[in-house]
Parts: structure tokens; sequence; C-alpha cells
């Protein structure tokens, strides 16, 4: 990616909603220079869509945990993500190298709630699960072409 697409990703990933007009005044660029780098981007799936950050406290859930799984038969066929996919609490499926086959990291109102949402895990999947408990967020979502 050249130096110039990587800086427009940097200042859309700090704020999505910047305009062409804002792009091209920040890169030195013109706006329909700005605007065709952009939809390159996008049709190459370097940018794959724009969203709202959620403040998930004001959003009523202010609990967040990874929980890492593992099935009870490691010679079962690997659809883990399939049967997980409509958990809407689940906001992030990670397959990873190591002991357990994927973290997932979810959001619930209270322990209660994330009690209820392990067991449905387990049940749904067919794993162990092993639970840490996120205490503060300081910051996350980074982009990593920030300057």
């Amino acid at each position: 990616m050249e130096d110039l697409d990587r800086r427009i990703v940097a200042l859309l990933a700090s704020d999505g909603r910047l305009s062409f007009t804002d792009l091209a005044k920040e890169t030195g660029l013109s706006v329909s220079a700005v605007h065709q780098r952009v939809r390159r981007l996008q049709e190459r799936s370097a940018i794959k869509g724009y969203r709202a950050v959620v403040d998930h406290e004001a959003a009523g859930l202010p609990l967040t945990a990874l929980v890492s799984i593992t099935p009870f038969d490691a010679s079962a066929p690997d659809d883990i993500p399939d049967r997980l996919r409509d958990i809407h609490q689940i906001v992030s499926c990670w397959s990873v190298a190591g002991e357990e086959n994927y973290v997932l990291q979810v959001r619930v109102a209270s322990p209660c709630e994330l009690e209820e949402l392990l067991a449905r895990i387990r049940t749904a999947a067919a794993v162990t699960t092993r639970t840490t408990v996120v205490l503060s967020t300081p910051w996350e979502d980074r982009s990593p072409f920030t300057d």
C-alpha cells in the first residue's frame, strides 16, 4: 500500500465521517484524486465499511469478556464459528494458535448474563470454555496506520 493510501486509511480509521474535501486538505490531493483512491481502497477491500463507534457501557453492555474455547472432540469438524454465528453477544471470533481453538470477545449486561451466555456457547458448540473478564479498556480498535 502506498504512503498516501495509508494516510487516507489512517484518517478514515480515526474518523469514518471525514468528507472527501477534508481528506483532500489533510493529504494535499485534489478532491477527485481522494475520491478515486478511496474507491480503489474499497474495491480492494482495504476499506471494508464504515460504522458507528458504540459506547458499550452507555448502551447497557458494560461487561466485556474474552472466552477461550476448545472442542470436546478434537476430531469433530471445525464448524464452531458457524454454530456460534447467531449469538449476537459474541462480537468477535478469532481462530488462534495454542491450547484453545478460538477466542471470543463477548459483551453482556451483567455477570448473570455472562454465566447464561457461557452455558449457551458450551451447548451450541460442544466446547469447554475459559473466561477472562475485562476490568477496563484503556484503548481498543486502534488503527495500525495511525501516525
